[in-house]
């Protein structure tokens, strides 16, 4: 539309990395329900938090209880969900922030949509790979016994495909790595990409 125009701050995105001494990047956390998504996405936050990084955690359930909270879990409706993060993503990015995401996302269309929306430069897609029957054992919202009884439907893994990641930047193995492992992993991506100073 016409009557919507940028408006360019005069506190550039280079100027806020620059106070802080790190650049922002976006760490987009993808895989299953009870992958470790959240839980690793926080470990990591700590640790750099710790290191006086600007940091926030966009975490799928948080998400939906108000941005996202219209939203079902339709394939479409997961779609736009994805964009909408990716939309918040971009912006965060602008204001100098390290942004941590915690979402199943579970089409590589929409995740490639993000990448594409924010730029492949500030994209890091960390697939947390964990098989089915550990993520099921871990369950601790009894999220999966409820969609093998049908009680959920579109449930990602059970009855919605899940749509691993083809070239992410980094793999976790998180069905046999510790927290503290994967949180190790991860910063050590952060270094060899030069985010922090």
């Amino acid at each position: 539309m016409r009557e919507i125009v940028w408006h360019e701050a005069s506190v550039s995105r280079a100027r806020r990395e620059a106070q802080q001494e790190h650049r922002s990047i976006l760490l987009w956390f993808t895989g299953l329900s009870g992958a470790g998504k959240s839980t690793i996405a926080h470990a990591v936050e700590e640790t750099l938090h710790a290191r006086g990084a600007r940091t926030f955690v966009l975490d799928g359930d948080n998400v939906r209880h108000g941005l996202c909270g219209d939203l079902g879990f339709s394939m479409a409706d997961r779609e736009e969900n994805i964009r909408r993060i990716g939309e918040v993503t971009k912006l965060f990015l602008q204001a100098g922030i390290i942004t941590l995401t915690a979402f199943i996302s579970p089409l590589r269309a929409s995740r490639e949509q993000v990448r594409e929306l924010v730029g492949a430069r500030d994209f890091l897609e960390i697939y947390c790979q964990c098989p089915l029957e550990v993520c099921e054992q871990r369950d601790v919202k009894g999220l999966y016994r409820r969609a093998r009884s049908g009680e959920i439907r579109h449930f990602t893994g059970i009855s919605s495909p899940y749509e691993p990641p083809q070239a992410p930047e980094l793999v976790l193995d998180t069905g046999a790595l510790s927290i503290d492992e994967s949180a190790a992993a991860v910063l050590d991506l952060l270094a060899r990409r030069g985010v922090l100073a």
